[in-house]
């Protein structure tokens, strides 16, 4: 049985002859019964601190479960971003190859056009030059012809004379 501060104060001794002093052991009893009951309030102090603190543990092992979710889950949603990322980076390099292949496609039909245009450019030169050549030629024949067979005076006998041709100032001779 478990006995209460009240329990000690109200506790009497019997009484023999001889006995203990009755003020002496009343005092006495006062004074066990009042650090008893100060040693059951600071139990039910640290019980109901126990209780709290445990509370706090239970609390906090929520919260570090969810911290821990959630520090988990971050770990993988910065995973998934760093590997999107690295897909995009991909996709954006391949497209640029893609774009840089067609833009030097491009410079390269260009470059093989005016190449082409510049041949054909010499080629028309040429030919403007051998055709510029050859009217020049004919035109100087012409010339040539023209003054080797002029006669001095060209009216003669009232007559106007004709222009010979070369052949037919060679055959008139």
């Amino acid at each position: 049985m478990r006995l209460t501060p009240l329990d000690i104060q109200s506790h009497h001794f019997a009484r023999r002859l001889r006995g203990l002093d009755a003020g002496e052991v009343e005092t006495f009893l006062r004074m066990v019964a009042e650090d008893f009951e100060s040693v059951i309030r600071e139990s039910e102090r640290m019980r109901d601190r126990i209780r709290e603190l445990e509370s706090r543990v239970e609390e906090m092992g929520s919260r570090e479960e969810t911290l821990r979710t959630t520090l988990m889950t971050a770990q993988e949603v910065s995973d998934d971003l760093r590997r999107t990322a690295a897909k995009e980076a991909e996709v954006l390099l391949a497209e640029a190859e893609v774009r840089a292949e067609k833009i030097l496609d491009a410079a390269h039909r260009r470059v093989a056009k005016l190449a082409e245009d510049i041949r054909e450019m010499r080629q028309l030169r040429t030919r403007l030059g051998a055709s510029v050549r050859s009217a020049v030629e004919t035109h100087l024949s012409l010339l040539e012809g023209l003054s080797a067979d002029l006669p001095e005076d060209p009216v003669l006998d009232g007559k106007v004379a004709f222009l010979a041709t070369p052949k037919a100032a060679a055959a008139a001779k």
